[in-house]
């Protein structure tokens, strides 16, 4: 039975689903930073998933960047998954710009996380409704 690790579930806000993955948000305001988790059991590397999972798996992270490109401007994307503090099988997906406060450089470990409010969460999740369609299902608010 699938699970989120407790340090993800400490770290980012769930978002909703897609066919495989869970997508979380970072609950760093500093940048729009975004992680999809494929709900499979015991999962650290993307070779341990099977082939179709592996294919589901990018054509979310593709979809994902795509949209977020769009919908907050980015520069560059940053895709990526590491696993070197969370050993569950995550991606990240951070909309990049050159004035964020991390540019050019990674944005671990930069700077302080600035927790979202409510307010802004709602607005990122209004943002992503009319990008997020079809096979995308958001949890309750």
């Amino acid at each position: 039975m699938f699970s989120l690790d407790p340090r993800l579930q400490q770290d980012c806000i769930v978002l909703g689903d897609f066919p495989l993955c869970r997508l979380l948000l970072m609950n760093d305001a500093n940048y729009p930073w975004f992680i999809l988790v494929p709900r499979r059991e015991a999962i650290s590397e993307l070779f341990q998933l099977d082939e179709s999972d592996q294919q589901q798996l990018w054509r979310e992270t593709t979809r994902l960047a795509e949209w977020l490109k769009g919908a907050f401007a980015a520069d560059k994307m940053n895709v990526a998954t590491l696993g070197n503090v969370v050993s569950q099988l995550h991606m990240h997906v951070i909309a990049r710009a050159q004035q964020d406060p991390a540019w050019p450089g990674p944005v671990w470990g930069r700077h302080p996380a600035r927790p979202y409010i409510e307010e802004e969460i709602a607005a990122i999740r209004a943002r992503l409704r009319p990008v997020l369609t079809g096979d995308f299902r958001f949890v309750e608010e």
